[in-house]
């Protein structure tokens, strides 16, 4: 996507978010792949660490390696940054990304994709991406529940109408084969969609609040405007739903968190 970015640090500090996102080496570990420093898991990574999860954050933009294969990790969690799906040439990580998400599908490990960690799921799964035609989608927008979404362990508690943070100029155009969509919009038709039997995409924002939205919108100023938007009045709509948007996108983050110690309780009970 061609100008999103995801949170303002690692550790989500602007919108007050826990400031070492870490807990003890014996917790579960969940891999985060940041794609640049203003992009980090904020409100989500606050979640899954409360609910007693250990990120590894990696870095890529600043050369960290991505690791070979999941490995001990029982969760992998793609995160939002400027740079397209499919940017190879400027983040040569993205191929691995694709690696890891595919593995994570296969293996059922669980896999959770934002904005542009989604539309990675979606092109790593055969599906594709697309440049909006009718330009960015910005702001807090109310999101529509798919017959789908009542059963579903993640997205299953999101009520109808529920607000969304969003920063994208890219969409997913195609879901993958077998994917199944939750959650849409009336601008975007996939904003969130499962794959497999424990991996999700979101088009939009859970991690992020009105603080890390007035950054990007200072950073997009130009680019907002020349789409005919108006920075400030997207800055005060997130502003205006950030109860929702905390409580709502919270409850996901916690119960993919469930999902995700689940998954770690089984494969120790087989091991």
């Amino acid at each position: 996507m061609t100008s999103e970015m995801s949170e303002t640090a690692v550790t989500g500090e602007v919108d007050g978010d826990t400031e070492n996102p870490a807990a003890p080496g014996t917790a579960p570990a969940v891999l985060v792949v940041q794609h640049e420093e203003d992009a980090g898991p904020g409100l989500v990574g606050d979640r899954l660490v409360r609910a007693g999860l250990r990120l590894d954050v990696v870095r890529a933009w600043l050369g960290e390696p991505l690791p070979d294969d999941l490995g001990g990790h029982a969760g992998l969690l793609v995160l939002g940054g400027s740079v397209g799906c499919r940017d190879d040439e400027s983040a040569p990580w993205l191929p691995r990304v694709r690696t890891l998400v595919r593995e994570a599908v296969a293996g059922e490990v669980p896999l959770l994709g934002i904005c542009l960690g989604g539309q990675l799921v979606a092109d790593a799964l055969g599906g594709s991406v697309v440049a909006r035609t009718g330009g960015p989608e910005l702001g807090a927008v109310p999101l529509r529940r798919l017959a789908a979404a009542d059963e579903d362990p993640v997205l299953g508690g999101v009520p109808e109408g529920a607000p969304a943070a969003q920063w994208h100029w890219d969409e997913v155009g195609r879901l993958p084969a077998g994917a199944v969509p939750l959650l849409t919009g009336d601008d975007c038709p996939y904003q969130a969609f499962r794959v497999g039997r424990a991996g999700w995409g979101l088009q939009f924002h859970p991690e992020a609040g009105s603080g890390t939205v007035a950054l990007w919108a200072e950073a997009d100023d130009a680019q907002v405007r020349a789409d005919g938007g108006d920075p400030a009045a997207v800055v005060a709509s997130v502003r205006e739903a950030e109860p929702e948007l905390r409580t709502v996108w919270g409850a996901v983050s916690e119960a993919w968190g469930a999902v995700v110690r689940a998954h770690s309780g089984a494969r120790t009970a087989r091991t």
